[in-house]
């Protein structure tokens, strides 16, 4: 490399869907009513998790902290996203696609932890209710929800730190809807297999880590479930899991494709659409998610609409 020349990069050109001209309009418009049904059911969630006297438990404190979560998670893509359907410059300067990249692996991991918080309180609820409590009192829940919001940020900002200590050089142009480690691993001079290594670790540490815990957690609860003597006793405990479960299932399993398919199976659009669909698709149906099968809930938001 030392014998030839190179730009160094220092901004890229976010090119997102610009290769539908003639969309522009239309994708704006899907992507902002999405991203005010994330605001608006995420935010329903939060106030009557915080208003309502039937939804001060743990299960739903967890719950509260999700969606403002999600909201979080998906406002650091989304307002970059539709500003660049309107504006002719979608450049993002080095830094900024830095800051950007850092926040959404920060609340990446923070929503692999929450996840797994909210199956350990499923599996204490269930197989330890004499108990539930004493264990999941409200300072210990507050500890848990602390520790999955600041848990992620030391590895996250080293993560972000050695994907930006690599030089870019040559073209600028990164062929996705945001700052994300696969594409910009892509316009990475040099041998970029240690940082390949380091980003398959921290998915190991957290994904992996978080998604043993979720297993475990319903391996414990399936046996007691099943052992409960009613069929309406075991419905009603199947589905208190079941609205998380699918959850996790539309999480990780994108997250997984995206991050784990092998390289020669890669494609930049496919790649695009998934990373969208646990960014944004999964945000958007998790307040439906949790509150089509959930009778508090449902009366709840009436309750909080009425008024």
């Amino acid at each position: 490399m030392a014998g030839e020349n190179y730009t160094i990069v220092m901004e890229f050109i976010l090119v997102g869907f610009s290769n539908f001209p003639k969309l522009q309009g239309f994708l704006f418009a899907v992507f902002l009513i999405m991203y005010m049904n994330i605001l608006i059911g995420n935010g329903l969630i939060i106030a009557i998790t915080k208003t309502d006297p039937a939804l001060q438990t743990p299960m739903y404190f967890f719950l509260g902290n999700f969606s403002f979560l999600e909201i979080c998670y998906t406002s650091v893509i989304l307002p970059k996203l539709l500003t660049n359907f309107w504006s002719d410059n979608k450049s993002i300067s080095l830094l900024s696609c830095a800051v950007q990249l850092c926040f959404f692996l920060i609340l990446g991991s923070t929503e692999c932890l929450l996840l797994a918080v909210m199956a350990y309180d499923r599996y204490v609820a269930i197989c330890k209710p004499l108990n539930y409590p004493l264990i999941m009192n409200h300072k210990f829940c507050f500890q848990l929800v602390v520790f999955s919001w600041i848990g992620g940020i030391p590895v996250q900002i080293g993560q972000t730190y050695q994907i930006f200590s690599l030089p870019f050089c040559g073209s600028n142009i990164l062929n996705h809807a945001f700052c994300d480690i696969p594409p910009l691993l892509k316009l990475a001079c040099g041998d970029t297999s240690m940082n390949e290594l380091s980003v398959y670790v921290v998915l190991v540490l957290f994904s992996m880590a978080s998604s043993l815990i979720i297993l475990w957690s319903y391996f414990k609860i399936i046996a007691p479930i099943l052992k409960l003597p009613s069929a309406t006793s075991r419905y009603k405990a199947f589905s208190t899991c079941f609205s998380h479960l699918i959850v996790v299932g539309l999480f990780y399993g994108s997250a997984a494709i995206m991050y784990v398919q092998p390289k020669a199976s890669e494609s930049e659009e496919i790649d695009k659409v998934l990373s969208l669909f646990y960014t944004i698709v999964t945000p958007m149906f998790n307040p439906v998610i949790y509150s089509l099968r959930n009778k508090v809930v449902i009366a709840a938001l009436r309750k909080l609409l009425t008024k």
